[in-house]
């Protein structure tokens, strides 16, 4: 019996008809999943961009040069495969509830000790580690609400998902502004890390209100297939999964190649204040936020594929675009920072939907939490290479390097089926 069939036999399926139809046919279970995993990854991007808004204070504080600026970034990456790997077993032998509750504590844990970090060396260990929870959060979030949505209306619910993110980074974005106009920027960045606290409110909801999807965590328990790496490299599932970790990658190396350096362009090359940095920034959120919940409705309505393919061009072109504005064309950089944050995070809007559906749920954890995170400590090594490449070819001129992540991506797309409309249990 299909999840759809199964709620709507115990009324708790309302019609999924309307803009929001697809937020009534989670059903009340389904909603509040739905929040539990929205904060989560609200948060988990707020504490993310703590570390870029505040890097040229901390690069200033510690003397450090871009290459090992940039390795900030990168460990937080690399360290959050291993995370949202183990993370995604967990979700398989524990539930998605209480593995969501580990990866949140621990990135916010993390976070708040980056701020005490008395060197560079220490605070590269702290980062570190809160990419643990970092990389675990948003693979089971994501497949706690995939297992509640009709298959009809998954894009657009996990795009909802999705649109966290771009919250996360506006919070991030007002906090750091407000923080570095009042402080001096050598307290400044330490403030900014200590509100990575915040996520400690969204434990208590989440255990009080939240649960698996009832028909999938009983097919998990179930299943003589338990969440372990052997099981998605056995042979009916190999190609998917190096496929799925190739478009991982891609579409990761050329966003976090943005999102990492992009402040770091405008102060530099661009000759924006702090405050002003926020400004520019707002339309490339605005621009995120809009293009996570587009990109959700066109996943639905083209495919998985067709949709990723679309959006991965289409970034391309907007980094090019992006990068080559004349010296004073800041007006420019402005109305252009609204299409590069739609492209670029439309594309993720259908991942949500489209590595839940490739794998059976008894490894959904497994399979989704070790490709998308495998993907993100590859794409991690992107940010370094900008970094190094920026001495000769500054940061502007380095970040088309990003424009290559997305052309694996499409690369990735013709190793993987289309899964729209596919049933989750």
């Amino acid at each position: 019996m299909s999840t759809t069939q199964a709620h709507k036999q115990q009324g708790e399926l309302p019609e999924d008809g309307g803009a929001f139809g697809w937020l009534r046919a989670l059903g009340p279970k389904g909603r509040r999943a739905f929040g539990g995993a929205f904060g989560g990854y609200a948060l988990d991007s707020y504490d993310f961009f703590t570390l870029p808004l505040g890097m040229f204070a901390i690069s200033a504080y510690f003397a450090l040069d871009n290459g090992q600026t940039g390795l900030l970034t990168t460990v937080t990456l690399v360290v959050s495969a291993v995370g949202g790997a183990i993370a995604g077993i967990v979700a398989d032998r524990i539930g998605r509830v209480r593995a969501l509750m580990i990866t949140v504590a621990t990135y916010a844990v993390f976070t708040v000790a980056c701020g005490f970090a008395p060197d560079y060396e220490t605070l590269l260990v702290f980062r570190a580690l809160q990419g643990l929870g970092f990389g675990g959060e948003w693979a089971v979030g994501a497949i706690l609400v995939a297992e509640y949505a009709t298959a009809k209306n998954r894009g657009r619910t996990l795009g909802a998902v999705q649109s966290a993110w771009a919250a996360g980074w506006a919070l991030a974005v007002v906090v750091s502004t407000l923080v570095f106009q009042f402080l001096d920027q050598d307290t400044a960045w330490r403030v900014l890390f200590w509100t990575g606290a915040l996520p400690a409110l969204l434990l208590v909801y989440v255990r009080r209100n939240v649960s698996d999807a009832p028909q999938a965590a009983a097919q998990r328990r179930e299943s003589g297939h338990k969440g372990s790496f052997a099981a998605i490299f056995r042979r009916d599932l190999l190609g998917t999964t190096l496929f799925a970790v190739l478009l991982s990658t891609g579409v990761q190396g050329g966003y976090y190649t943005l999102a990492t350096w992009v402040p770091t362009y405008l102060k530099t090359e661009r000759g924006l204040t702090v405050v002003g940095t926020g400004g520019y920034l707002t339309f490339l959120i605005s621009g995120a936020f809009v293009g996570y919940l587009c990109g959700g409705y066109l996943t639905d309505v083209l495919g998985r594929k067709k949709n990723i393919a679309l959006f991965a061009v289409l970034s391309a072109i907007c980094i090019l675009a992006y990068t080559n504005i004349p010296a004073g064309a800041n007006g420019l950089v402005l109305v252009l920072g609204f299409p590069l944050g739609f492209c670029m995070s439309a594309i993720f809007s259908g991942f949500g939907s489209f590595l839940s559906e490739l794998y059976p749920t008894a490894v959904r954890g497994t399979g989704q939490g070790f490709t998308y995170n495998t993907g993100r400590a590859v794409g991690a090594f992107f940010p370094t290479m900008v970094g190094f490449l920026s001495g000769s070819w500054g940061v502007g001129g380095a970040l088309v390097f990003g424009a290559v992540g997305y052309g694996l991506a499409v690369v990735a797309l013709l190793g993987l089926p289309e899964t729209r409309g596919r049933e989750l249990v």
